[in-house]
């Protein structure tokens, strides 16, 4: 999705931005340098090849590491924030975290849960599972975020774009969207209504239950709505459009009614969202708040091709289908950024590899979480931070090249958030130059730095018909094939590269 992300930065902001970027779609496969599709439409290594990699545009299917196979997990959000690994440094070592995050999270012990925060003109936060699903019973307990623009959602989503989702829009509390996608074919008629009780006041517990044959979407242990397998059969093209196909789950808020979304998407999230409500200048960021998760997993299909037990493959290279998949003993694991499902250890030096083999999702060959870095690899950014108030950058990206110079005040490094914790930081994975927010609420305050969105999906509906809109903000290259002005741009890379 094309989520649209305008940081506010303090101070002056002199750029001069480059940009070479390389898409991938339907018409177009990625070229064989930055060999992996993501689900944003751009081509690259490292992260681009984990976490819903689309192999059908993808420079061959293999690019697109093996998903891990579906793992049964129930996790409480109780003081969980530390235990969740940032999307934006992970390499697919699933067995390091159930959980990854982009965005801004924070724990909430009042409710012994987790905030997913949207600050002041951000693209909000995702939440997502380390390992696939293929077919299984998955249900979050959650309070949705409220107000017009602003969009909660919780969702199965494959790398060919299988999706079944959960929606709540901001300004409509008392219904649950529901919907489903095959190979992300835009099919108005797919969704489905829930009505319930307020959703932003109350905890409910909303249950997907994916099964061959057919789905249910439940709130509060309710059926609202089924869905069945031979429904969904296409005379003309013979074939199941039914989600069918190892997805990984996600639990998201972000900000449908931005004013750089297009007309029929603000319309469809209740309208333009007001970042200056009481939620943003009372609390600092519009939020939701999720307690728990519970993922079942059922087996495989009967005939299923297995020759492992550890990840999920494609074994036919033009078929995308259930029938198509595998389970094997693959890796799901790069050693770099510079890795792909065709050399998961390039960039690997063998001074760094011992160190890898122990630590695969928090470490990399180019290090995204120091302030200061240096690489030559194209995959990575190189930043040379020459005081507190000003930063030059250099990023020679999987998608683009930008060049930037940029000031801001030495503050915007952090968001200071209040109302849900007591006491509550977060390292930050890069400088960020966020705006510094204050609060005036009765909370007691609390200071959550900010992390870069490192990927967002999600599903939009509107009056003028559902778009798919699909987002990796894992660099500033993918937002500025999203925006065609220079400024649009110019914050972006400050929002995304610093």
């Amino acid at each position: 999705m094309r989520l649209s992300s305008l940081l506010t930065i303090t101070g002056t902001l002199l750029t001069t931005v480059r940009a070479e970027i390389h898409l991938c779609n339907a018409t177009i496969a990625c070229p064989e340098q930055f060999p992996c599709c993501s689900q944003g439409g751009q081509c690259g290594t490292g992260q681009y090849c984990i976490g819903n990699c689309d192999p059908r545009y993808s420079f061959t299917p293999e690019a697109c590491m093996p998903d891990p196979v579906c793992k049964n997990t129930y996790t409480k959000f109780s003081n969980y924030s530390s235990k969740i690994l940032n999307s934006y440094t992970f390499l697919g070592n699933a067995s390091a975290a159930d959980w990854t995050y982009g965005g801004y999270i924070m724990d909430y012990p009042e409710e012994d849960s987790l905030v997913l925060a949207m600050p002041k003109n951000s693209a909000g936060t995702v939440l997502s599972s380390t390992n696939a699903v293929w077919y299984g019973k998955v249900s979050a307990r959650l309070k949705t975020s409220h107000l017009p623009g602003v969009i909660t959602a919780f969702i199965l989503y494959s790398g060919v774009q299988d999706e079944i989702d959960f929606e709540w829009v901001g300004s409509n509390l008392t219904t649950t969207q529901t919907n489903y996608y095959w190979q992300g074919v835009l099919n108005y008629n797919n969704s489905g209504n829930i009505t319930t009780t307020d959703t932003f006041e109350n905890f409910h517990d909303y249950e997907i239950d994916w099964q061959e044959d057919h789905i249910t979407w439940s709130v509060d242990g309710v059926v609202g709505r089924t869905l069945y397998k031979n429904e969904t059969y296409n005379e003309t093209t013979q074939q199941y459009r039914y989600p069918q196909t190892p997805s990984k789950v996600d639990i998201s808020i972000w900000p449908g009614g931005n004013s750089t979304n297009a007309p029929g998407t603000i319309a469809w999230a209740g309208g333009e969202i007001n970042w200056d409500a009481p939620d943003i200048t009372e609390n600092g960021y519009y939020y939701t708040i999720l307690k728990e998760i519970n993922v079942t997993c059922y087996g495989p299909p009967s005939g299923v091709t297995k020759n492992g037990s550890e990840s999920y493959i494609y074994k036919n290279p033009k078929g995308f289908m259930q029938d198509d998949v595998a389970i094997t003993d693959k890796r799901v694991y790069l050693g770099s950024d510079r890795g792909t499902g065709m050399d998961p250890d390039a960039g690997v030096t063998k001074s760094s590899s011992s160190s890898k083999s122990s630590s695969h999702s928090k470490t990399s060959t180019t290090s995204r979480n120091s302030t200061t870095a240096t690489s030559t690899s194209k995959n990575s950014t190189t930043a040379t931070s020459t005081s507190k108030n000003s930063t030059t950058a250099t990023s020679t990206s999987r998608n683009a090249t930008v060049s930037s110079t940029i000031s801001h005040s030495s503050r915007n490094n952090t968001v200071t958030l209040s109302k849900h914790s007591s006491t509550s930081t977060v390292s930050s994975s890069t400088v960020s130059s966020s705006t510094v927010f204050k609060s005036t609420s009765k909370h007691v305050s609390s200071t959550l730095s900010t992390h870069v969105v490192s990927s967002s999906k999600s599903s939009i509906e509107s009056t003028e018909g559902r778009q798919q809109i699909q987002t990796s903000t894992k660099n500033a290259g993918e937002q500025l094939a999203t925006y065609g002005t220079t400024l649009q741009m110019l914050l972006l890379v400050a929002a995304y590269i610093i």
